[in-house]
Order: C-alpha cells, then structure tokens, then sequence
C-alpha cells in the first residue's frame, strides 16, 4: 500500500440524500487520505452510487463536502475528484474514440472555446502510456474490453489530475486477470498519491485487496480494517441477517 502522508484529501461530513420522499443517504460522515485505496461495500440499492454522485455534485445533498480543504459549493469546486461509472451498453454506443475520450479530462484547464493544445495532447499521451493504453487513441470504446474500458476512464482521470478517484462496480464483469490487472494499477497510482474509493459486491475481493473498507446501506454501517468492517455483526447490519455466512460475491 501507499506511504500515506497524512494529509486529508476528501471530508463528507452529514451527507445525506432524498430522491422525493426516500432517503437514499443520510447522516454520511468520513474523511480519506492522500493516497488511500478502500473499498466501498454495500447490496444493491445501498446508496454507494448515490455517494459518489453527491461526492462529484451530481446530485443535491444535504451536508458538505471538502476536497484539498475547499469546501464545495458546486460541481465546479469538484474537479478534483473523478467519477468512473458503472459500466453500460449506452457507453459503448456513444460515438467516441479512446483518445477522444481521455483528452477530455483536461477540459477543467480551458474555457469552452478553447481547442486541445500540444500540453493537452501530450497530457493525454501520457495518460494513456500510465495505463498501458498507448495505440489505441483512435479505437472506438465499443472495441475495448471491460478492462481496457476502465483503464481508459481512469487516464481520463489522470489527464484530469483528479486527486481523488471513484470507481463504481469497475471490476463487474471482468475477469480473474484483467481485476489483478486493474489492482496492479490501483496500487500504483495509490502509490503515486492519488486516492481511489472502489465499489463492489465481492466481500472475497474486498477481505483480500483493501486495507480499509466503507461499508454503505443508508448510511455507514462500518469503516476501517478489512477484519473489523467484515465481522458478522457489521456484515448483518449491511446486508441483513444471515449475510455474514456469505464469504464471496453478493
């Protein structure tokens, strides 16, 4: 894992999100470090795709959030944090090139009229040589693999220079190797200083792969070591009764 300095890089303090009458989120409370790499567990419809959302200003929430100690009134604020979605058939029709892809990230350093300059190509190139990517700039995303297409979304993030990274179910579907793949990569951008929160379902591949895991279902139901978040009484209050039993994929 990292050298992690220290330094607070994300605080959500009181979160909490209403879709009409439901209560997505509420009372949400933690802070990540510089360079952190944690899990994010919880079941379907648990709200972990909400917090993101609220953590990018995606959508409204009560509460605040503060990236590199600037507290975000607007999705402007939040640049600094990158948002990698859930993987869908819509990404893979939408017609767009990897390269055209990843040089978009550096859209938070120009105004909307501004073409790409050689800084933002040359960004770009980089990013994509940091993820093993370099030749593909003109494939369609459609014509990548599952891997291959987070890889892509996280050198959009890193020609963004987003200081923190959240990935969203980013090894669903995905094989045994390309996930080692994509954890070898994890590591090394966490090793870099860049913070990633990654969401799943795997309990297995969270026990193994993560120092620290937040587990998510209404609100937070445990936070910190692997060990501690994944003990029965933790694991029941996440998932229900009975859950605790459950050693893999849920």
């Amino acid at each position: 894992m990292s050298d992690i300095s220290g330094a607070t890089v994300l605080d959500v303090r009181d979160v909490g999100v209403h879709y009409g009458d439901r209560h997505a989120l509420h009372s949400v409370t933690f802070s990540v470090r510089r360079g952190e790499l944690i899990g994010v567990i919880g079941p379907n419809g648990a709200g972990k795709s909400t917090l993101f959302k609220a953590i990018c200003g995606l959508v409204n929430h009560e509460g605040s959030v503060d990236v590199n100690g600037v507290h975000c009134h607007d999705r402007v604020d939040r640049m600094d944090v990158a948002y990698i979605p859930q993987r869908s058939d819509a990404d893979l029709l939408f017609p767009i090139t990897v390269g055209e892809l990843v040089i978009a990230g550096r859209r938070r350093f120009r105004h909307w009229f501004q073409r790409m300059g050689p800084a933002d190509r040359a960004a770009a190139a980089a990013a994509l040589a940091a993820v093993k990517l370099s030749g593909y700039e003109d494939r369609s995303l459609s014509e990548l693999s599952g891997g291959q297409l987070q890889r892509a979304y996280i050198a959009r993030a890193l020609t963004q220079q987003a200081s923190v990274v959240l990935l969203d179910e980013a090894l669903s579907g995905v094989d045994q190797p390309t996930t080692n793949e994509l954890f070898d990569l994890f590591a090394e951008l966490s090793q870099q200083g860049t913070t990633l929160l990654v969401a799943t379902h795997d309990l297995a591949l969270a026990r193994h792969r993560f120092d620290r895991i937040i587990a998510v279902n209404g609100t937070i139901r445990g936070d910190g070591p692997a060990d501690l978040v994944l003990a029965p009484a933790v694991l029941d209050s996440t998932f229900g009764s009975g859950v605790a039993t459950h050693g893999g994929t849920l």
